[in-house]
C-alpha cells in the first residue's frame, strides 16, 4: 500500500489535530515511522513518541509532501519546501481556503498538487475528504493521495476545483452545524422538563444513530423521514415547524451553507 512512500519518504508539514489523525492512521495501516519526516514547531508528546523523523532534514525527492498547517501559516511554512517543487514530489494540501494556484505560485507550475478538504470526524476515522488535482497529477498519484487520505475516512474526487467552496460549506463546516443541532435539541428537551444531562444524552445518541442509519440504509434520507412520520403524530407536528418554507430547515440551511461558501471564496481570493 505504501511501497513508494517507504522507498522515497513522506514529509508532513504541520502535525496538529488533522495531521496527527492522518499520521496515526498511516502508522496503524503499517507505514514505517522511519519513512515519515514531520516538520512542526511545537510537537506534541505523542508525536515525539511515534518514532518518525521529527524536525530533521527531509529527503531530496520524497514521494509526497502533505501540507497540514493552518492557512494563515502557509506564507511562512511553504517556502521551506519550495526546492521540492516542479519535480517528482506530489504535494497534497488539506489547508482550508488555499487554492491550487497559490501552491503553484510558490512551487512552480510544473508541480503536481492536490487540494483536499477533510473534516473533523477524521479524528476518529469517520471523516470524508474531497480532493482535486491540477493537470500535473496523474492517475497513479491520485490513487496514492486517496490511499493516504482514506486513512481517516471516505474519499471523493471532484471534477472541478470550483466545487471546493461548496464542499467546504457542506462537509468541512458541516460537523459544526450538527454539533449545534445537538446543543439546541438538548436545550429544547430541557425546556420541556427533562434533566439537562439526560436530554443531552438523548440528543447525542439520536443524532449519532440517525446519521449511522442514514449512511447504512439503502433508502434515501427523505424516505427514512417518511418512514418515521405517522400522519397526525408527534413527528409530523415537529416537522410542520422544521419544514416551514420560510423559517424552517430548508431556508435556514441554504442561507448557512451559502454564507460558508461565500466566506470560503473570500479566503481563497485573499
Amino acid at each position: 500500500m505504501f511501497d513508494e512512500i517507504e522507498r522515497r519518504g513522506l514529509v508532513l508539514l504541520g502535525c496538529g489535530k488533522m495531521g496527527s489523525a492522518m499520521l496515526a492512521g498511516w502508522l496503524d495501516r503499517g507505514l514505517s515511522p522511519g519513512a515519515v519526516w514531520v516538520l512542526d514547531p511545537v510537537p506534541s508528546d505523542w508525536l515525539a513518541g511515534t518514532g518518525v523523523n521529527l524536525n530533521k532534514g527531509v529527503p531530496g525527492a520524497p514521494a509526497v509532501v502533505l501540507i497540514a498547517v493552518k492557512p494563515q501559516m502557509m506564507t511562512d511554512a511553504l517556502p521551506v519546501l519550495a526546492r521540492l517543487g516542479a519535480g517528482k514530489t506530489l504535494f497534497v494540501s488539506v489547508a482550508a481556503g488555499t487554492p491550487i494556484s497559490a501552491f503553484e505560485a510558490v512551487l512552480g507550475h510544473g508541480t503536481p498538487v492536490i487540494r483536499a478538504m477533510p473534516n473533523t470526524p477524521a479524528a476518529i476515522g469517520r471523516g470524508i475528504t474531497a480532493m482535486i488535482g491540477n493537470e500535473q497529477v496523474t492517475g497513479d498519484r491520485l490513487d496514492l493521495a486517496e490511499t493516504l487520505l482514506s486513512a481517516v475516512g471516505q474519499v471523493v474526487r471532484l471534477d472541478s476545483e470550483a466545487h471546493m467552496d461548496a464542499v467546504t460549506a457542506v462537509s468541512g463546516s458541516g460537523p459544526a452545524y450538527v454539533f449545534h443541532l445537538i446543543e439546541t435539541l438538548a436545550a429544547a428537551g430541557a425546556a420541556e422538563g427533562l434533566p439537562p444531562e439526560l436530554s443531552m444524552a438523548l440528543a447525542k445518541a439520536t443524532v449519532a444513530g440517525a446519521g449511522a442509519l442514514a449512511e447504512a440504509a439503502e433508502q434515501n434520507p427523505s424516505q427514512l423521514r417518511v418512514n418515521v412520520t405517522s400522519p397526525g403524530g408527534t413527528t409530523a407536528a415537529a416537522l410542520g415547524v422544521l419544514m416551514d418554507e420560510d423559517a424552517g430547515f430548508p431556508a435556514l440551511l441554504q442561507r448557512a451553507v451559502k454564507a460558508a461558501a461565500d466566506r470560503s471564496r473570500e479566503l481563497a481570493n485573499g
